[in-house]
């Protein structure tokens, strides 16, 4: 009879700690509830998603995301399209903030959902299984010529950089880079927001690389959103 109570009072020692944990999370802040489109991109047979960041709340993220993706058919897509975003139902991005598994229904399209893209595949379910990568705009810098970059390693010589967004005007750019050698996160252009093949060549040097995603037309002013 000891051993059994004993044992009870561990499991219950056990939810409570985890109870505790749970509840250390506070709660979601209602203001990043929305319609938060994404780009879809692959590097060999996996698919990220990559939020389509806009300057103000609740769209003012940086993101990238790794799905847990099984369907041939949409890997095929997205891997032999120039460009495919998502348009998912609305839910809180907090939740991928904080790095939750969720399952998030949405339309995929070929092209640019808002910009007369079109529908591929409606209400399908999209598995994000892991964060790799998330930058709010709390500390964002001015507009400038200096670029800077952050790095996300996939695997051993293969890494996605995300250009830093900074204050209007800017850009959105991802690429994929791989065989990386002295590749620089930090440089200067020709103005804060060069062409995307000047870009490129700063990337040069580095190894083989894989254009992603680039953005300017939602970065040259704040605006009501």
């Amino acid at each position: 009879m000891k051993k059994v109570l004993f044992g009870l009072l561990i499991l219950l020692s056990h939810v409570s700690f985890a109870e505790d944990e749970v509840k250390k999370l506070p709660p979601l802040d209602p203001g990043y509830m929305g319609v938060h489109g994404m780009v879809l991109v692959t590097q060999g047979s996996s698919i990220y998603a990559s939020h389509l960041p806009l300057y103000k709340k609740p769209h003012n993220v940086q993101l990238l995301y790794k799905l847990d993706n099984k369907d041939l058919a949409i890997l095929q897509t997205v891997r032999d399209s120039q460009l495919i975003t998502i348009k998912p139902k609305p839910f809180n991005l907090q939740r991928l903030m904080r790095g939750e598994k969720m399952v998030i229904q949405a339309d995929l399209y070929a092209g640019h959902f808002e910009r007369g893209g079109m529908l591929v595949y409606e209400n399908i379910s999209l598995s994000f299984d892991k964060k790799l990568y998330v930058r709010t705009f709390d500390d964002i810098k001015p507009s400038s010529k200096q670029q800077e970059y952050d790095v996300v390693s996939l695997r051993q010589n293969y890494k996605i950089y995300i250009h830093r967004i900074q204050q209007a005007p800017s850009f959105d750019h991802i690429l994929g880079i791989d065989l990386e050698a002295g590749c620089l996160g930090r440089f200067n252009t020709s103005s804060p927001v060069p062409k995307e093949t000047e870009l490129q060549y700063k990337f040069l040097n580095c190894g083989t690389i894989k254009p992603l995603y680039f953005e300017t037309e939602d970065f040259q002013a704040v605006i009501s959103q």
